[in-house]
């Protein structure tokens, strides 16, 4: 099992940064694949981005290209999600999960809200 807390959410106005931390507990964290998903109101679950076990492999949805950055610290056992130039269209619960290298996501946080007014 791994449990997984994200924090940092918060409401900003557009165009200003905010940075989401994923702690994980339980297996050993360097084990899992990490990602970022997102959920807005009357929308389906979306990948937001990942990030290989050892942090050197990235991938990002095109609408956050250039704005987010996925990131981890295995011996801190976190996961980081920076946003900037943050948009409207960017609310949304967002969510952290784990992976099995090879598998796919099992272990899910219980989410942030992430506001963003124009």
């Amino acid at each position: 099992q791994v449990q997984l807390v994200e924090s940092g959410g918060g409401m900003v106005q557009a165009g200003a940064s905010l940075r989401l931390s994923c702690a994980a507990s339980g297996r050993t964290f360097s084990n899992y694949v990490m990602g970022w998903f997102r959920q807005a109101p009357g929308k389906e679950r979306e990948f937001v981005a990942r990030i290989s076990w050892s942090g050197v492999s990235t991938a990002y949805t095109d609408s956050v290209k250039g704005r987010f950055t996925i990131s981890r610290d295995n011996a801190k056992n976190t996961l980081y999600l920076q946003m900037n130039s943050l948009k409207p269209e960017d609310t949304a619960v967002y969510y952290c999960a784990a992976a099995r290298i090879g598998g796919t996501y099992e272990y899910w946080g219980q989410g942030a809200q992430v506001t963003v007014s124009s």
